[in-house]
């Protein structure tokens, strides 16, 4: 079996089920053609190899990463020339994904995780537009002067680890010339980088990644300090970048780096605390101790950030309590493990976290965290159709308050449940909560924008939005989201088109921004841009339909149902 190193071009036409449907035969002789005259030749013109043509897909193997993204980008150049001179219904849009990575080649064929990404990447792309991976914009980003906005990471199908995204769009000038650095805090600012795995046994990631979350948590709780969020500083994780590159893109003073190393019944958990400006270390300490004795080495860490950052708090050192959740280490296990299995955001790895949480439940009763694990289970099963569930996850996550009344996971799953609840109110209370018990959690000021919203109070959301991108700068598709749901419900509709627009950039795969797209188009009158929403919207969710849509929408105040409804059915849907 040959494996090689190859840079990995996957495109896929936008729609092509509707194409075919309404001109089979127009449709195949358009692609046949522009194979021929226009994908052929600037893939063999940048020393590529088509190895794969799927019906409407294709993939191409380059020997340089740069070759690649030339490639993609000269396509999707030339086919926006070709189809400014045909009607709507005749044009074929691509979408592109350009990986490098390990592949096992048999034959003409190539396959095997480096093809798998590409085509993941490729989905995630807009209209006309290019997705590529972290390792591919690292090869690229100083050479080819395009512009390509950061995703974040992407949990994609089949991909055990989340993908680092930057995407290109038509028309994109020099992007990351042009977005600012966050603006300088106002008090003391950390980004805690995930600490590496140093066990000999890979698999142990999980572990040294949910130290780390602790750290960050624990850390979020002090008022005096800004902490750059988890989903943020993950994005650095097995990256060799400088501390004072760290800094400046995320806009803190300071790093907290170290390294986990578990065996047996022992871990040794190293950290050290660099000034970004001066490169110098202000703290390092190394700890050898039993699993038994880990959240003591994670108060003492937090304790020794504050002592080294000078942060006056408001009280004592002593404010800060020692914790000890739960005085099993299994229990404890169990809890990380299912944290990981649940961020897949998969029913298997729902399914799998709830196995992990309960089993930590039945290890120590006592012990608050897995009960608010179990709550968030249950309502991400919700989210996924199960009619019954948000009764259960509003239970476990009174148990968890019972056992741990200042647990900040709880406070979500809360929120949730009585926003979907139609308890206004206490959705809205739940959430400042949250914030109160940590306020450097950008979810927490997210989770109350949205609670905000549905309960038709808009005045305030944009500016815990804002809050909330300045703690996580690599924010997900639903924080402009949001704050185009302010506009909107203020009655802004240009406003929130704008807003909409950049949460489609974001994430094109998330259904919300373009139905909230096609309603606003709707108002405008805009028929075209509507219908085009329309059809991204069913191209995304092909059973998608405005009588099911208010279930997962809690609107307080039937006027505000009423003006998405109203648009929808202006921009074509069946109301």
């Amino acid at each position: 079996m040959e494996r090689r190193l190859a840079a990995i071009l996957a495109t896929d036409v936008v729609g092509y089920s509707r194409l075919i449907g309404i001109d089979e035969e127009g449709t195949i002789a358009a692609l046949q053609a522009l194979h021929a005259e226009q994908i052929e030749p600037l893939v063999a013109g940048h020393k590529g190899r088509i190895f794969k043509l799927m019906g409407d897909g294709m993939l191409a193997e380059f020997p340089s990463v740069v070759d690649a993204v030339r490639a993609a980008v000269a396509l999707q150049e030339a086919l926006a020339a070709h189809n400014a001179a045909l009607p709507e219904d005749k044009r074929i849009a691509l979408r592109a994904g350009v990986n490098l990575g390990d592949v096992v080649v048999e034959g003409d064929d190539i396959h095997g995780d480096g093809v798998n990404i590409a085509a993941r990447l490729e989905g995630l792309a807009p209209p006309g537009g290019l997705c590529i991976s972290a390792g591919v914009h690292e090869q690229v980003r100083d050479r080819l002067g395009l512009g390509f906005e950061d995703l974040g990471e992407k949990v994609v199908k089949n991909i055990v680890r989340p993908v680092r995204v930057w995407q290109w769009r038509p028309g994109a000038g020099d992007a990351e010339a042009d977005v600012p650095s966050p603006a300088p805090a106002d008090k003391p600012s950390i980004a805690v980088l995930p600490f590496d795995n140093m066990s000999s046994d890979p698999e142990q990631g999980y572990f040294s990644d949910g130290i780390t979350e602790d750290i960050i948590t624990e850390v979020s709780r002090i008022p005096e300090v800004m902490v750059i969020s988890r989903n943020s500083s993950f994005t650095y994780r097995g990256k060799a970048a400088k501390v004072q590159e760290v800094c400046r893109d995320l806009g803190v003073r300071y790093v907290l780096e170290g390294s986990v190393r578990k065996a047996g019944a022992r871990v040794r958990i190293t950290a050290q605390l660099i000034d970004g400006q001066s490169g110098a270390p202000l703290w390092a300490e190394r700890y050898d101790r039993g699993l038994e004795d880990i959240f003591a080495v994670q108060d003492d860490v937090t304790e020794q950030i504050v002592r080294a950052l000078e942060v006056k708090l408001v009280g004592s050192l002593e404010s800060l309590e020692a914790r000890q959740p739960t005085q099993n280490p299994e229990a404890y296990d169990c809890v990380l493990r299912g944290r990981e299995q649940y961020r897949l955001f998969t029913r298997e790895g729902n399914a799998a976290a709830r196995r992990l949480f309960e089993r930590a439940v039945a290890l120590d009763p006592g012990y608050g965290e897995p009960y608010a694990g179990l709550a968030e289970t249950y309502v991400q099963d919700w989210f996924m159709g199960e009619e019954s569930t948000l009764e259960r996850a509003f239970a476990l996550a009174q148990e968890a308050t019972q056992r741990d009344p200042a647990l900040p996971l709880v406070q979500e799953a809360l929120s949730t449940v009585h926003l979907f609840s139609r308890q206004h109110e206490a959705a809205i209370a739940t959430a400042r909560r949250w914030i109160e018990l940590e306020p450097s959690n950008a979810e927490a000021y997210a989770t109350l924008a949205g609670a905000l919203h549905f309960a038709g109070t808009n005045e305030e959301i944009v500016a815990l939005v804002e809050t909330a991108m300045r703690l996580n700068p690599h924010y997900p598709f639903y924080y402009p989201h949001y704050i185009g749901l302010a506009h909107l419900g203020l009655r802004r509709v240009d406003a929130a088109v704008a807003a909409f627009e950049r949460a489609a950039a974001r994430s094109p795969e998330a259904l919300w921004p373009h139905v909230f797209l096609a309603a606003c188009h709707g108002h405008q009158g805009k028929s075209d841009e509507a219908s085009a929403q329309r059809a991204e919207v069913l191209r995304i969710n092909p059973a998608f339909s405005v009588a099911s849509l208010f279930k997962l929408l809690p609107y307080k105040n039937p006027a505000d149902a009423d003006l998405l409804t109203d648009g929808l059915g202006k921009a074509g849907f069946e109301v």
